[in-house]
This record gives C-alpha cells, sequence and structure tokens, in this order.
C-alpha cells in the first residue's frame, strides 16, 4: 500500500528504504522507484565527474557499473531543520503538479554529501511514489574535512617552544612562500573566482597563491565604469564561510564588493600577490607539474620568482579578455573625445552637454553606461545588432528566487542544495512559465520597449535569463532604469544594423545610415576563456582544453569547474553565487587527486 500524500515522511522513507536496498544489491526494480523520464544529477558522488542521468535504465546501469572507489552507500532522510524535513510541494511554477521534496545525507565509500530527492505520484502504475529528480553531490572527504566549525585550528601551540614564531610571522613567511614553501596551486587572478576557490583549497590544508596584475585585491570591480553595481541580490551573492553582513545593501556597489574582497581575503587568510604577472609556464608531463616564471612588484622592486604547483586554475573572469572589434573599418580615424571597449570605460566626461555618445552593445554594461552618459546630459544612442532578454530587477527577485534567496528564504547552503538540485535540461523547461509571468509583471515596461524599436526575446526556447547565462554568459539586461528610458525615446535605439565603418565624428551602418558620435563605447562582451588561455599559456594548451560554457551531451556545463582535457589546469568562472557552489566541487577534485584518490584520466 502507498503512503498517503498527507504523510510525505512516510512517502520518503518507503522509496529511500527501496532504493538503499538497490544500492547494496538487492533485487529491486529500478521502475518502482524512478519515473521512467526521471533525473539523477550526481556532483562527485558516483564517479569523479557532474553528471545528469535521464531515465531509469541509464540509472540503473550506473548503479550497477559505477566506480566502486566513488559509489554511493546510502541515502538518509535529512531532518536537522524544518525546511528540510520532507513536504509537500508544487514540481512546476503553477503548482499542477504536486511532489513530495525531501532533503538528503548522503554516504560514499570515499566521503560524505547531501542531497534532494522530488517524488512524484506515478499516474500509470497505480499512483507510485517515484522519483522524477535525484540530485547528491559529495561535500567532505573521509579524514579530510574542512578546517572549520568542530575542526577549527586552535590557533597556538601550547607549552614550551623555543624560537617559535607568532602567528603575523607565519602569515609572512606563508605569504611571500618564503623557505620550504611552495604552492601546490596557483590561481590566475584574485576576482570572486580565484578568491573563493582559495578559500576552499586552504580549509583543505592545500598550499594555495593568487596572483593578480592589478594594483589591489578587488580592482577587477573597483576599476570598471563609475556607476556599476551589482544586479544579483546580497541573498545571492554570498561567498563561502563568510556572508555578507545584514545590513549590507540588496545591491552591492563595485567600490563596495571591491572592499569586501580585501576583507575576504585577509579574514580567511588567503595568500595573493598583486601586481605580479606570468611571464612563461612549461608543464612536465613525466613528473605532472609545472614551472612557472612570475614578474612580481612588492615594496617598490621587481622581483623573478620560479615556482612549480602542480595545478594552475584559470579564474580571469566568467569569460575572458574584452572582445573589441578591431575588424571594423576606419577604427583609427575616429576623431572624438573616445572610443573604448566598455570594460575601459570610467565614465563619462564632465561638462558635455550634448555631446553624441553612442554605445555598441545592449546587455547589462550597455544599459549601465547609457544610462549614465544620459544622467550627464549626452544625446545617447544604443546599437542592437540583435535581440536581448531584458527582465525587470524586481520580478526577477520576486519570481526567480523568492522564498530561496530571499530575505526570509532558507540558509544559503540549503538554498543552493534547492536551486542546484534541478538539472538544467529540467529547469530550462520549467523556468518557461518563470519566464511567461515575469514577462507578464513586465509587460508595460515591454511594450515601451517594442515601440520603441528594441528587439526582445526570452532566451533559449523560451527558458529565460538563466539558461542564456549558461549558454553564452551574456545577451540580457537585468532593468534598473534604462530600459525606461529607452520606452521615453530619451535614450534613442540603431536596431539590427552591423557597424560597416567608423569616421572622423560618425559611424557608417550596412544600410549607408549615418550616426554622429563624439563618444563610442563598444560593449560588446568578452572572448571565450579558452582563447584567454591561449594568450597566456599558448596553442599547445590551448588547442587541448575543451570548448568553455554551453552544455555536454548530459546537459552539464562543460569543462568549468571540472577537468579541462589537460593534467593540472583548470578554469573557474562564473557570478558570485556559481564561484561560491562550485568551488567546493573543485577543491574537492583537486584534494582528490593529491591523494591519489583520482586519476585524472579516468572519470
Amino acid at each position: 500500500m502507498q503512503p498517503e500524500p498527507t504523510d510525505p515522511q512516510a512517502v520518503a522513507s518507503a522509496w529511500l528504504e527501496g532504493f538503499n536496498h538497490l544500492l547494496t544489491g538487492h533485487d529491486q526494480n529500478i521502475k518502482a522507484l524512478f519515473l521512467d523520464a526521471s533525473y539523477w544529477r550526481d556532483l562527485l558522488c558516483t564517479t569523479w565527474n557532474f553528471h545528469t542521468y535521464y531515465g531509469s535504465s541509464k540509472i540503473m546501469s550506473v548503479l550497477k557499473g559505477s566506480d566502486q572507489k566513488c559509489r554511493v552507500q546510502l541515502l538518509d532522510l535529512d531532518l536537522s531543520s524544518d525546511i528540510k524535513k520532507p513536504t509537500l510541494c508544487p514540481i512546476d511554477f503553477h503548482g499542477s503538479l504536486q511532489g513530495v521534496q525531501a532533503f538528503l545525507k548522503v554516504e560514499t565509500k570515499l566521503g560524505r554529501g547531501r542531497g534532494l530527492v522530488k517524488l512524484v505520484q506515478d499516474a500509470r502504475d497505480a499512483g507510485k511514489w517515484k522519483a522524477f529528480i535525484l540530485f547528491t553531490t559529495l561535500e567532505q572527504l573521509e579524514g579530510h574535512e574542512e578546517s572549520i566549525n568542530a575542526r577549527r585550528p586552535t590557533g597556538v601551540d601550547h607549552g614550551s617552544h623555543p624560537g617559535r614564531l607568532n602567528w603575523q610571522e607565519r602569515r609572512i613567511v606563508e605569504a611571500n612562500c618564503e623557505g620550504s614553501y611552495e604552492p601546490t596551486v596557483l590561481i590566475i587572478g584574485a576576482g570572486q573566482g580565484g578568491l573563493t576557490i582559495a578559500a576552499r583549497l586552504k580549509q583543505l590544508n592545500i598550499a594555495t597563491l593568487i596572483i593578480d596584475r592589478n594594483e589591489r585585491i578587488g580592482d577587477n570591480w573597483r576599476n570598471r565604469y563609475h556607476q556599476l553595481v551589482l544586479h544579483d541580490s546580497v541573498w545571492y551573492d554570498h561567498m563561502p564561510y563568510l556572508n555578507f553582513p545584514p545590513n549590507w545593501p540588496i545591491f552591492t556597489p563595485k567600490d563596495k564588493l571591491a572592499e569586501w574582497f580585501e576583507t575576504y581575503a585577509k579574514a580567511l587568510e588567503l595568500n595573493v600577490w598583486t601586481k605580479t604577472s606570468l611571464t612563461s609556464s612549461t608543464w612536465d608531463e613525466g613528473e605532472r607539474r609545472w614551472t612557472l616564471t612570475v614578474k612580481r612588484q612588492c615594496n617598490g622592486r621587481d622581483e623573478t620568482r620560479t615556482l612549480h604547483p602542480r595545478h594552475v586554475i584559470q579564474a580571469t573572469g566568467h569569460s575572458g579578455e574584452p572582445y573589441f572589434p578591431s575588424h571594423i573599418k576606419g577604427l583609427d580615424s575616429f576623431k572624438g573625445d573616445r572610443l573604448v571597449h566598455s570594460s575601459e570605460f570610467t565614465g563619462p566626461q564632465p561638462n558635455t552637454q550634448g555631446k553624441k555618445a553612442v554605445i555598441v552593445g545592449c546587455c547589462n554594461s550597455g544599459h549601465d553606461i547609457a544610462q549614465d552618459y544620459y544622467e550627464h546630459d549626452y544625446e545617447v544612442t544604443m546599437v542592437q545588432r540583435s535581440s536581448t532578454l531584458v527582465v525587470s530587477c524586481e520580478n526577477l527577485i520576486d519570481v526567480d528566487m523568492k522564498g530561496v534567496y530571499s530575505e526570509s528564504g532558507p540558509h544559503i547552503e540549503d538554498a543552493d542544495i534547492l536551486s542546484m538540485s534541478t538539472p538544467n535540461a529540467v529547469g530550462a523547461r520549467l523556468k518557461v512559465d518563470n519566464t511567461k509571468e515575469i514577462n507578464r509583471r513586465d509587460a508595460p515596461l515591454l511594450r515601451g520597449l517594442q515601440g520603441a524599436g528594441f528587439a526582445l526575446d526570452n532566451g533559449p526556447e523560451g527558458a529565460g535569463l538563466f539558461a542564456k547565462y549558461l549558454h553564452r554568459g551574456g545577451g540580457y539586461y537585468i532593468d534598473v532604469g534604462a530600459s525606461q528610458l529607452i520606452a521615453e525615446g530619451k535614450i534613442k535605439i540603431k536596431q539590427g544594423q552591423e557597424i560597416e565603418r567608423v569616421n572622423a565624428h560618425s559611424l557608417t551602418f550596412a544600410d549607408g545610415s549615418e550616426l554622429e558620435a563624439d563618444e563610442i563605447v563598444f560593449a560588446t562582451g568578452y572572448q571565450n576563456m579558452r582563447e584567454t588561455a591561449r594568450k597566456i599559456f599558448g596553442d599547445e594548451l590551448a588547442d587541448r582544453v575543451k570548448d568553455v560554457w554551453g552544455f555536454d551531451d548530459e546537459g552539464e556545463t562543460r569543462t568549468m569547474w571540472r577537468r579541462t582535457g589537460h593534467p593540472g589546469f583548470w578554469f573557474f568562472g562564473g557570478n558570485l553565487a556559481l564561484c561560491r557552489f562550485y568551488s567546493r566541487l573543485l577543491a574537492l577534485q583537486i584534494k582528490a587527486l593529491e591523494l591519489g584518490l583520482m586519476k585524472y584520466e579516468i572519470d
């Protein structure tokens, strides 16, 4: 007899009993546990990779044939808080499909993790409760847990220790890589990617050094355009181990975030060399280690150091180097006041009333810069070559994140389980209805944009903003004011035409039209991280690594946060939330390699 749906704990417990019987080799019908069209998203529990297994037959083959060293041994209910206990909940946006959701504790032969299961009744099988989605993620290795909470360091060795160094002296030795201290991991880039993965590695006792060419930690945000404020909310953006304080603004100004990065690095005792660049790199396939030469400016003088890490993490940003359309004719002939990529835009010039600014590109940066120009009395035109997804900031938060990443939402670790448990393929389909609801609420704004000649889209297959982010890293605008200016004609739109050439004081388009310009900003995005790797490490490495971003055959993000195809080399990037979540998973992979628990070439 099936448990009544009013008793979600009994429903979840009965399902877990059947699944655990399957794990221990008992004869169990997989189709009694999983829908035919079901998903198991697994991050490092069944293998040392990211997978989304689709269908009950595939899931059965994984359970019978997975790597014995990392095989899941036991799933159990996590009843440690009310939000984790089994509960009846809607599976889709409108609540037309109801199910039972339960947080899980995961035991593997190598460590422990967490998970989540969503069960629904199979109308074609007498209403039996079966898994629609199972999610498992590894969080710690047995005997090598993070040095936090009950495992935090003592801070002192009591007793007599002649000649011992105090904390400050030890930090100097480590931070400068003095004596025998040699980093196992070298990270390029001290933005949110570099800082979060360094923090995770430190708690796993892996010696790590970050290098960054900027003057200060946080300059990757500090040096960007004047009015930049994050479009994601504070509830979504917390960093590992150290949440933003309760008085932190909902949307973080760039300079405030830069200051926080400096504070974070100090509080977490991260080793960061600023004003440092990589000058040469060689990978020894036999020794499985790098020989890296870096040039560092320290205490007013230049020094050259040679390092031998076993891992290099490229954390130079979500995408890579700025993409500047240098193929456009006549760039050198421009005689106006400014022609730059958006990454170099510091703000409008003072006392420039009536000057004409042209922004090429219509994503977040392009809109923010256009609004900044308008507020400084420029005549502003945005050049939109294709279409853009536009959502209002308020409705995005209220529809997409309410109850998960919000003031009254769950603890950030639990929110991440809720968010990341949905396979990308399922999430894209579910987000179609979310996107429709956001569009319904934003209808007046969207009609105004279309009336101004602004071309709109709803992301891949109508799945909205996050799907577009994971597919291409851009192509959207989270509206914080510029859309209304466009709708009212205060910011003009030139749509659907490529730039033919740049003239002394204007741009000529493919249709023969001309647009006057005193300043031109190309908000044209960034190159793929693979091309940044080519610039830093050369063709041999860049040709060996796989494509970055987009999705693999199972619907998992390609190459990012996981093996790249080149041993000892990793890509790491994304927004603050993705960096928070995936930093643990990359750190666990590196720790497993160092312990000999994982082989790079074997999945």
